[in-house]
């Protein structure tokens, strides 16, 4: 196969706004280094992650700020530590989920893999990194904003599924972030509850959850009720509801704001709290009364085991779970794309097609 020399991507210019997402149709086509593929992308989502690596809300010169600019992050944002592991370099290509097709592969790579459907696990250690490092497609290395993006190849996963490219790539960051959560838990057949349910990574866990046998209550606003619990969930939270006291082994929450103190209150003796975002602040306050005599366990989730993705994409091959598309914009209309992923009237995931 001939590769072209330049491709079309939306690039990262800065942290900022939507401004920042430069629409380009020259961008260089990388090519596979040793140890990696270079995959021809089909299609992306968008995820949280995306929003706050472009607005640098990951800084350490934003953290513990609770006023209007912490909230869009770049105005104090710093590129030394603005993404997930430290320094982010622009122009970036984001897009941490990415399904497409193996198009070459670098020194040291069976080229039999050249014309493999594959998914990106978008969170891994680096190869020969420290136990503790991070890379996050889309982030600390160019991701699937692109027609064409590089990967190491353990990090591609061959799948196969009658899902289209645009429905795959609706799981990768949402799902593993999920499967990790539920994991690093041991979450079986027990109570649990799940903010930001209708969410991508909250209807994601209603999913993983349901699988696992656990009796699902999911939290969300009263427009989305009749869908989640087509998604599975037992029961339903309205956002602004009380929380029944002790009712809850684990709770998996995204949310975090004002009303964190409640969800330790929710959970039973020995439950357990994991947390992977604070999409209503990230500065909570905790008694620490609640935390000791009810020897709770307080659980923080970013970095994944590696079986975390092979596990889901097993789930997904099985038809153990499904996507959830709320609705689909071209690469193009990114910048439309990501409005209407912040409004978040939408359930599940909006994907991003690449291709035309």
């Amino acid at each position: 196969m001939t590769l072209p020399d330049t491709m079309k991507a939306m690039v990262l210019t800065g942290h900022g706004g939507l401004d920042k997402l430069e629409w380009r149709e020259d961008v260089h086509v990388p090519r596979p280094a040793a140890g990696e593929v270079l995959i021809r992308v089909g299609a992306s989502a968008v995820n949280n992650t995306d929003v706050n690596t472009r607005t640098g809300w990951y800084s350490k010169a934003v953290r513990g700020d609770t006023n209007s600019a912490a909230a869009t992050g770049y105005d104090g944002a710093s590129d030394a530590d603005g993404a997930w592991s430290g320094a982010l370099s622009f122009p970036r290509i984001q897009g941490a989920d990415c399904c497409g097709e193996i198009a070459a592969v670098g020194d040291g790579v069976d080229p039999a893999r050249v014309g493999e459907r594959v998914l990106v696990r978008p969170m891994h250690r680096p190869t020969g990194g420290d136990a503790n490092a991070l890379v996050t497609f889309g982030s600390e290395r160019d991701g699937g904003f692109a027609e064409f993006s590089t990967v190491e190849e353990e990090h591609a996963f061959r799948i196969d599924s009658p899902l289209s490219d645009v429905e795959l790539a609706s799981f990768p960051c949402a799902f593993s972030t999920a499967e990790g959560m539920i994991q690093r838990a041991g979450l079986g057949a027990e109570r649990v509850l799940i903010t930001g349910a209708s969410g991508g990574v909250g209807s994601a866990a209603v999913q993983l959850a349901k699988r696992r046998g656990a009796h699902v209550t999911g939290m969300t606003s009263p427009a989305k009720v009749t869908d989640l619990k087509a998604l599975g969930a037992d029961a339903i939270i309205g956002r602004e509801d009380a929380v029944p006291e002790e009712a809850f082994d684990v709770v998996l929450d995204l949310v975090g704001g004002p009303r964190w103190p409640a969800l330790l209150e929710a959970l039973a003796v020995r439950g357990r709290y994991v947390t992977s975002g604070a999409i209503a602040g990230p500065i909570v306050e905790l008694d620490l009364r609640t935390l000791y005599l009810k020897d709770l366990t307080l659980i923080g989730s970013t970095r994944q085991d590696p079986e975390v993705f092979t596990d889901l994409v097993g789930y997904i091959e099985r038809g153990e779970i499904r996507p959830i598309l709320a609705e689909n914009y071209a690469l193009r209309d990114l910048r439309d794309a990501q409005e209407a992923f912040l409004k978040k009237f939408h359930m599940g995931k909006i994907g991003i097609e690449i291709a035309g």
